[in-house]
């Protein structure tokens, strides 16, 4: 009997769950670990930011699910990793402390033959000063309960211009080195759709402020695409749908301090600025949460497990640009230390930016770090917990690999709501992390492949793909045939 335990019930980890329990028989035993005590689908969030979702509609309790499933759960965090053991017990373990009501504080050893980190990242709100949901009229939507906060000011603050009020709305990242370009792009496109569902939007100033070189470069080092019978780049794309919303822009820009509606930011010129507003949403910069290893002698082991997000079989030998290849990341995410240990999604440690990096005339890094969306997330998790199933089964190879160097995704971006006047934009781009020496003359990317469209049919789609997700992530009847 194996005994395989999962980090996180998030798009990985639930995933990974998922696929490990239909596919292996019940003597092997399944363990999610995970602090929150509710799944929920977080490309959603958005429509929660601007009021046309209900929180209810976007998540469910993983409690009954997980019994129903015979998928063993402890609402807990994970404190610390143990992959050889220690003096006291033999098999490699974790910490971990329960957050639950009942057991709030208890600390337990959770033995495993197989590890999956799926924890994702730490939304690091501290890393900027001020920068703290609700507080200083700024707000996030990266998790349900932010979006609630959100949508709440900015019902108020419609209220406010309904009466006459003439306001600044604030858009983008919070940070030098966030990503998540995406997220803030689809909220200032819905917020600016409200606006004028409102009749307000002649009282709004609408800014996007972000740490991108350029318009549309989302952390991906932008994109060159079909878009009809064109071919235009992804700067271009964005630069029309904001010049059609009435949005204005500020790139290059690094915020590192928030006050009571105002945010302070250098630009990659070396100059320093700030930018008042009425309400603002900054995505925090991500990072690891700090986790610490340990080995059978109680030291400490942490850099054989973490840069950062969990070591995976990538490239980490420092590099130049100009000497970065898709080669470099990572195909098995299994740790090279310890063979049991896999960290799809968020959680790996990814061998460099996929954007070139862009440094400020006083020396501060301002360049997005590598996003890794939903649709990746998905895909790494199901061929980890492929590959697992494999190793069990005696094969000795990981047969099941999928690098982002080689991998497409497809992102339906919300530009508003509305079933009628709703509208996205839909963006698929093949590989993610560009491959210059295959497709040189096309910015490292197959073409044909690689395309947007704009228009009501994208909203219709990103619609339908919340009640698809929600589907499979309840498991119901053939959810595995909905690919990830």
């Amino acid at each position: 009997m194996s005994k395989i335990v999962i980090l996180g019930a998030g798009i990985s980890g639930h995933v990974a769950a998922a696929h490990l329990r239909r596919k292996l028989s019940k003597e092997h035993e399944v363990l999610v670990v995970s602090p929150n005590s509710n799944y929920q689908w977080i490309p959603s969030n958005i429509w929660v930011g601007i009021g046309r979702m209900k929180s209810e509609q976007i998540l469910f309790p993983l409690t009954p699910l997980y019994k129903r499933k015979n998928i063993g759960y402890k609402q807990a965090k994970v404190t610390t990793f143990h992959p050889e053991g220690d003096v006291e017990l033999e098999k490699p373990f974790i910490n971990i402390e329960y957050v639950n009501d009942e057991k709030k504080g208890q600390t337990e050893k959770v033995s495993y033959d197989y590890l999956i980190n799926a924890t994702g990242p730490k939304l690091a709100f501290d890393m900027t000063e001020g920068l703290k949901p609700g507080t200083n009229k700024a707000y996030s939507v990266c998790t349900y309960t932010h979006a609630e906060h959100a949508w709440h000011a900015l019902n108020d603050l419609i209220q406010e211009m309904k009466q006459g009020k003439k306001v600044k709305i604030l858009i983008g990242t919070g940070h030098a080195k966030s990503t998540c370009q995406g997220a803030a792009f689809e909220y200032i496109l819905n917020v600016e759709q409200e606006l004028r569902r409102y009749n307000v939007r002649d009282k709004a100033e609408v800014v996007w402020i972000a740490n991108e070189h350029q318009l549309g470069d989302f952390g991906m080092d932008g994109m060159l695409l079909t878009y009809g019978n064109n071919i235009m780049k992804s700067s271009e794309m964005v630069e029309m749908v904001f010049e059609d919303r009435g949005i204005k822009w500020i790139i290059g820009a690094g915020v590192n301090k928030i006050e009571d509606g105002i945010a302070h930011y250098e630009t990659l010129d070396g100059e320093y600025h700030t930018e008042t507003y009425d309400f603002a949403m900054l995505i925090p910069a991500f990072s690891g949460h700090g986790f610490k290893a340990f080995d059978k002698n109680n030291e400490d082991i942490t850099e054989k497990l973490f840069k950062g997000f969990m070591l995976v079989d990538a490239d980490y030998t420092p590099k130049p640009y100009e000497e970065w290849s898709v080669q470099d990341w990572p195909e098995t995410y299994q740790n090279p230390s310890y063979k049991n240990i896999f960290a799809p999604g968020i959680a790996f440690a990814p061998p460099h930016a996929i954007s070139k990096p862009r440094v400020s005339k006083n020396g501060t890094t301002i360049s997005p770090a590598p996003p890794r969306t939903g649709m990746p997330s998905g895909i790494t998790a199901k061929l980890v917990a492929d590959n697992i199933i494999d190793i069990i089964k005696g094969k000795k190879e990981l047969y099941h690999k999928g690098s982002l160097g080689n991998m497409g995704a497809a992102c339906i971006a919300s530009a508003g709501y509305g079933m009628t006047k709703g509208s996205g934009v839909s963006i698929t781009t093949y590989p993610i992390v560009p491959d210059y020496q295959k497709y040189p003359d096309t910015q490292g990317r197959q073409l044909n492949k690689t395309f947007g469209e704009i228009g009501l049919a994208g909203h219709w789609l990103k619609l339908a793909l919340h009640y698809a997700f929600i589907y499979k992530a309840k498991m119901k009847p053939f959810w595995w045939l909905i690919p990830e």
